[in-house]
């Protein structure tokens, strides 16, 4: 998190390292249906789907397209996608993967959250300070020597997850150093990509780009139009683009590798690709994981998110602080995606979908005589699953992190371990000592919400007769308080706030165990149920790692590249129509239009989230019947926020920046027939900058200058 120092959590993790050493709903949708394509279309570049879109659309693209499609796409920062749209290295991406970025050149006196930002000449264009772009040029399959490597870990007695995990990080850096010298390969950032949960791996070389200046941005009520209420809904209209410029030695990038924009390309039915870098799904998740993710995992991690976003809001009310302002719409963004993801486990069709492809791809392995050691992955991973279900509790209600439990309540759990660590590991006295300082405490209205929260989460699942829960919300006097009281008191009495009594924590190794002190006493009940549930999960967790890959290898062997492996933020192109689709009780259409965001502005008497800056307030009436946003059949997840939507001409028609809420059970299985992708009409944003940003400098370069009538003569 940004609004809170995350120091408390690093020292959680340099502690624990020390110490380590080393009720489902009914749908009426078709249960009978299920199968490999239930695992999406995110397809890979090592592997484009040529035959696929040729029986599918009946068209053939052929080396060269893939390899220019590849070329104008690129990874935006380590969060979104984005691409080349113009022969001046211009960058198009998203508003909400620009906002950051685009707030971080603000100068004094501006607020370009409210004002937007457009550069009228090359020389007002803005460096963004860190931001980097990157582009996939070189490919290669290393699957041989990775799995080779995973396999030599030891004898077969003695390879345990962990040293076949271990092996498997060592044969990745010995690869990237010998290709960071290899020709063709050197100077590029290199990456090693796991597919099939491991069933393959590839090196993928990017060429970086760190001088990227801002070009322009919309005001944040038309890149947000709507908030919270309006995400993952349609019809929408969200003016969600920003558009930066790769510079070069000091001038704008010229390549030949871009994505024309066609204002005009989108048509109902039509094909359509949108290429970017999805950045995790799970769809091939067995169901006794799934159940675990809908009975346990999902709901706590909804609560938690649920509880923090309530701190920050009230925390922000008087901050004002327009990073905790981009935290807020984080979690808000993270609430609903994560409410569809369990609206989606608790539908008992799609589950039974899961099931059902389960079954087939069990049958396809058995008729492939595939060992008997892999057949019972399933086995497995279903007893590995339900040991984990047994520490679910205590892993992660007790999990000391100042997300969980604040900034102090994080620091006593830690101070418990101190003299534990001197006693049993001395050489690491001095960096220990060197983590106990005062915690840095932003807010203590914010510090004593998140532990209240905490006391609160921990109340509702572990119970009241818990010895840890009794003691947190048992009073000096012997009476029960409830969390927010009982998180006012400890933050009022500890002494961890206190340099001295710091000081002598980390010289007396016995302090800690013989003091009074509230926190360190209920860290001294928490934390070691913590430290045991959480090794024995860590070492499940591998389990399950090394048999995510060996139900990854057999998925390769069954189905070999005709199913696409699960999104890894890497480079992917994925294909759809555009189309309407059903919903409460009426037909979307496939466009929206610019008067409809007039519409809901004037609908909502022009309060926020739906109001509009005084540029947009009179607009001309041939703004009004412009498209503005669309959908698509497209299968895209987060990460994909920014990437182009073109047409089988390579033409950028759109630029991906949602799903609807249909799509929310993406993240574990893919249906198409609700499923849609949002993306911003390139005849939109070239509209916007034309009749309200006056940007022609921008429109010509994307389009061209506008043409004049010429006159007939009679």
């Amino acid at each position: 998190m940004r609004c809170i120092n995350l120091r408390t959590a690093l020292i959680a993790s340099a502690f624990l390292t020390l110490l380590a050493g080393s009720a489902p709903a009914q749908s009426t949708s078709d249960t009978t249906k299920g199968g490999p394509l239930d695992l999406g279309k995110m397809w890979t570049f090592d592997n484009p789907p040529k035959d696929y879109f040729q029986k599918t659309y009946n068209f053939t693209p052929d080396e060269k397209w893939f390899d220019e499609a590849r070329l104008a796409s690129l990874r935006f920062a380590d969060y979104c996608s984005a691409s080349f749209v113009s022969a001046n290295g211009l960058v198009m991406t998203n508003h909400h993967c620009a906002r950051e970025s685009g707030t971080g050149v603000t100068r004094k006196g501006e607020d370009l959250n409210a004002t937007g930002f457009f550069a009228k000449t090359a020389a007002e264009e803005r460096k963004v300070s860190g931001l980097f772009v990157d582009q996939l040029v070189k490919i290669e399959d290393i699957t041989k020597r990775i799995q080779d490597a995973m396999a030599g870990a030891g004898d077969a007695a003695s390879r345990s997850e962990q040293a076949q995990l271990q092996a498997r990080e060592e044969a990745f850096s010995v690869v990237k150093q010998e290709y960071s010298q290899k020709d063709g390969w050197k100077g590029l950032e290199l990456q090693t990509i796991t597919f099939y949960n491991g069933g393959r791996y590839s090196i993928y070389g990017f060429k970086r780009y760190t001088d990227v200046r801002l070009v322009f941005m919309p005001e944040l009520q038309l890149g947000f139009f709507g908030g919270d209420y309006d995400n993952f809904t349609y019809p929408r209209y969200a003016l969600d683009c920003s558009f930066f410029r790769v510079y070069d030695n000091g001038k704008p990038l010229q390549t030949t590798h871009f994505f024309k924009f066609n204002p005009n390309g989108v048509r109902d039915g039509e094909p359509i690709f949108v290429i970017g870098n999805p950045g995790h799904t799970e769809r091939l998740k067995t169901v006794a994981e799934l159940e675990f993710d809908r009975d346990l995992q999902t709901p706590a991690t909804i609560q938690l998110l649920k509880n923090r976003s309530a701190a920050l809001q009230a925390y922000n009310a008087t901050a004002k602080n327009d990073s905790v302002l981009n935290e807020i719409f984080s979690y808000e963004n993270s609430l609903k995606a994560y409410g569809g993801q369990l609206e989606g486990l608790r539908d008992a069709s799609l589950l039974a979908r899961k099931a059902v492809f389960e079954k087939q791809f069990k049958a396809a392995a058995q008729a492939k005589n595939l060992p008997a050691d892999q057949l019972k992955t399933w086995d497995d991973i279903a007893t590995s699953t339900a040991q984990l279900r047994s520490l679910f509790k205590d892993a992660n209600y007790l999990a000391p992190s100042e997300r969980t439990m604040g900034e102090l309540m994080t620091f006593a759990n830690i101070a418990t371990q101190f003299s534990e660590l001197l006693a049993s590991r001395p050489q690491d006295a001095e960096r220990a000592r060197s983590l106990m300082v005062v915690p840095e405490v932003q807010d203590i209205s914010l510090e004593e919400a998140y532990l209240a929260a905490h006391l609160s989460e921990a109340q509702a699942a572990l119970g009241n007769d818990d010895p840890y829960v009794k003691a947190a919300l048992t009073g000096p006097d012997g009476k029960s308080r409830s969390p927010k009281e009982a998180a006012a008191y400890l933050i009022k009495n500890t002494k961890l706030t206190d340099p001295a009594f710091l000081k002598e924590l980390s010289t007396r190794p016995n302090v800690a165990s013989s003091s009074n002190d509230p926190m360190l006493a209920l860290a001294k009940i928490g934390f070691p149920r913590y430290v045991a549930a959480a090794r024995q999960a860590r070492q499940l967790t591998q389990r399950q790692e090394v048999l995510r890959g060996q139900l990854g290898r057999m998925l390769y062997d069954v189905y070999g590249t005709a199913v696409p492996p699960d999104a890894t933020f890497s480079l992917r192109i994925n294909d759809g129509i555009v189309k309407s689709y059903d919903y409460n009780g009426t037909k979307a259409p496939i466009l929206t239009t610019f008067a409809g965001l007039y519409d809901r502005n004037y609908s909502f008497a022009n309060k926020a989230p739906w109001d509009l800056p005084a540029r947009w307030k009179n607009p001309p009436m041939e703004l009004l019947k412009q498209p503005m946003c669309f959908i698509s059949t497209n299968d895209i997840i987060g990460g994909n926020s920014g990437s182009p939507m073109i047409n089988k001409n390579r033409e950028a028609v759109g630029l991906a920046f949602d799903g609807n809420m249909e799509s929310l059970p993406g993240e574990f299985i893919f249906v198409p027939d609700l499923n849609r992708t949002i993306s911003v009409h390139t005849g939109g944003i070239i509209a916007a900058m034309r009749y309200i940003y006056k940007a022609d400098r921008l429109v010509n370069e994307l389009v061209g200058a506008p043409t004049k009538a010429v006159p007939v003569k009679k």
